[in-house]
């Protein structure tokens, strides 16, 4: 593809007067070579721009690239137009319509005619599959579930009834959408007793969901995940949870039951929410924090209880610290209790 084609397509400009050259792929800085173009987003990587053997690189405005021998594509985010040129040189492959002999599919199932599904597939009553879906082997769909156009089931996930899932969902393998939420109630004689989970869960546009995560349905209402979504491996989200759009659920977050995470937040890795919380929009809740209280929108939280970042930081410095301050205090202690003793003898 012609550089400045790519530019185009990638909302960058070329920078110079540089004869438009070919570009045949895009990689990072350290694995690109002649014919390619690589990104610099962030500073601490800027030494391996020397040493790049990229043609051409995204770098954001007023960078130096501290070298005269590759072209400079400006872009307001490198990172940004960079994912742009790898979805140029990495489509999402094309398929023709296939069902293999071993699926099973009940004859209630509406099977739209241009889809894929792998070997030992196993399709139930009334389950709907819109077109362009891909279903991989041993792929598990239960009775009235519904998959929308374009979307991705990989091999070993389970889909359970009444599910909705939207369109172009990516679901990774292993993953289980709609199982039961953990809910029990203490009978007369303190055994526990099962509360049925009569609810479903609903997968909006756009989401994916990692490897080994698992979403529960909800004992009445639903578990709904919002447009745009992310989610990533080993995910837990309780039973009547709702996830707001375009939010990021990092590796390990749990969520217990009816926890409601607004639009745009980050939960970094391990986070933990409790129980009927609402995080509002915006909110950022750090690596291995966890919260039991409300979160307003658009704060940024750290630790076990959560509070404020910024405080959270300053408090981990002062630990820290905690015994050199205690070896300070018993010297002041000591000092005081000295000028005591010396004005009582005076």
């Amino acid at each position: 593809m012609k550089l400045s084609k790519l530019a185009a397509l990638t909302s960058a400009r070329v920078e110079g007067t540089t004869a438009d050259i070919e570009i045949a792929g895009a990689a990072g800085l350290d694995e690109a070579s002649t014919g390619q173009v690589t990104f610099l987003a962030n500073p601490r990587y800027t030494p391996r721009v020397k040493t790049t053997n990229a043609s051409a690189i995204y770098l954001g405005e007023g960078v130096d690239a501290g070298r005269k021998d590759i072209v400079v594509l400006r872009s307001n985010d490198p990172y940004l137009a960079f994912t742009r040129a790898l979805r140029i040189f990495h489509p999402e492959p094309s398929f023709e319509p296939f069902i293999h002999p071993s699926a099973v599919i009940d004859p209630t199932a509406k099977i739209d005619d241009h889809v894929w599904i792998g070997a030992c597939a196993v399709i139930g009553r009334n389950v709907e599959i819109k077109a362009g879906v891909h279903i991989y082997p041993n792929v598990t769909i239960y009775d009235d579930a519904i998959v929308g156009k374009d979307s991705a089931i990989h091999s070993g996930v389970a889909v359970r009834e009444d599910t909705q899932i939207g369109e172009r969902v990516i679901i990774h393998n292993n993953a289980v959408i709609g199982c039961d939420g953990f809910g029990y109630a203490k009978d007369e004689e303190r055994h526990w007793l099962k509360i049925p989970q009569t609810g479903r869960v609903v997968i909006e546009d756009d989401v994916e969901i990692g490897a080994g995560t698992t979403i529960d349905k909800a004992s009445v209402g639903e578990t709904r995940i919002g447009r745009g979504t992310k989610i990533d491996n080993l995910v837990q989200i309780g039973h009547s949870c709702t996830v707001g759009q375009d939010s990021l659920l990092c590796a390990q977050v749990g969520l217990a039951g009816s926890s409601h995470i607004g639009n745009r937040v980050v939960l970094a890795g391990q986070a933990g929410v409790a129980g009927h919380l609402t995080i509002g929009d915006d909110v950022v809740l750090t690596a291995k924090s966890a919260t039991s209280h409300d979160v307003p929108a658009g704060k940024v939280i750290s630790g076990i209880p959560a509070f404020d970042n910024r405080d959270w930081l300053r408090s981990t410095a002062a630990f820290r610290r905690l015994g050199e301050m205690q070896r300070t205090i018993r010297e002041i202690e000591k000092r005081l209790a000295a000028i005591e003793r010396s004005s009582i003898d005076e």
